[in-house]
């Protein structure tokens, strides 16, 4: 069985075809999906969408590349909206250097509320960190935070990856294994310990090699999970395994509303 620890299913983009895309997943062996918010018009659709799809865990959150029309008392909201059934993390939350972003320090307001938050409700969090891992890393440090979570589409070096694994962090494993040019990627992930990552596809964005141009979903997991095993010389069983335990440890209520 495979999990997709990181897409965004409740984009509009999937409205014609969320259903039959829910059904052809399962069919292939996907069978959890970690929808995490981005914005707080976005809160109120995945809560509902989150009642029709069981196989569906939240993380809500506001995402630092769609904050210019956020304000930080929206955060006051947060911890009762992480109050709902099957909500497993805080997210998707954190710092994006990329051009165009909105101003850092506006950011690091946002991120570090945001932190308090989670750290408050002991719930791991969901971290983006676009060209930012080093900021990311300071702020973690500064709030005390230690709930640990995922850093999503990682991309870093080793050393960077094991300031993240050592605060109790998981990596997220996406499409950009799957291109032969990201060589770095490879050795990174090749060193990893078989407890430090999950997969994602961070659907409808980041698609594989060889479907650039397309809405990724997460039907590629399972051609993830076949980059990563080739990457690490191990079987797609060993990796789903791991995966899916790594999943387990780093959101302990995934199951909690199924016992």
């Amino acid at each position: 069985m495979f999990i997709d620890s990181h897409c965004h299913l409740d984009f509009d983009v999937f409205d014609e075809q969320r259903d039959s895309l829910m059904s052809r997943c399962l069919e292939n062996g996907v069978a959890g999906f970690l929808v995490p918010a981005t914005t707080v018009a976005s809160w109120s659709k995945l809560e509902i969408l989150m009642k029709r799809y069981p196989e569906w865990r939240a993380a809500y959150g506001l995402h630092p590349y769609f904050l210019s029309e956020a304000s930080l008392d929206q955060i006051d909201f947060l911890a009762e909206q992480c109050d709902t059934p099957r909500v497993v993390a805080v997210g998707e939350i954190g710092l994006d250097c990329w051009p165009n972003a909105i101003d850092m320090k506006v950011q690091v307001a946002f991120f570090t509320r945001q932190l308090s938050v989670a750290k408050s409700l002991k719930l791991p969090v969901i971290l983006h960190a676009r060209k930012s891992y080093d900021l990311v890393f300071k702020y973690l440090r500064e709030v005390g935070f230690k709930c640990g979570g995922v850093v999503h589409a990682f991309n870093g070096s080793s050393e960077q990856a094991k300031r993240f694994l050592d605060l109790g962090f998981v990596l997220g494993i996406g499409g950009t294994v799957t291109y032969p040019r990201a060589q770095k990627a490879h050795r990174v992930l090749a060193l990893l310990s078989d407890n430090a990552f999950v997969l994602e596809t961070d659907s409808p964005d980041m698609p594989l090699y060889g479907f650039q141009g397309q809405h990724n979903t997460p039907l590629s997991i399972p051609l993830i999970a076949q980059s990563v095993a080739q990457i690490r010389e191990e079987s797609v069983e060993q990796i789903a395994q791991q995966t899916y335990d790594n999943l387990l440890r780093t959101f302990p209520r995934w199951n909690e509303d199924l016992l």
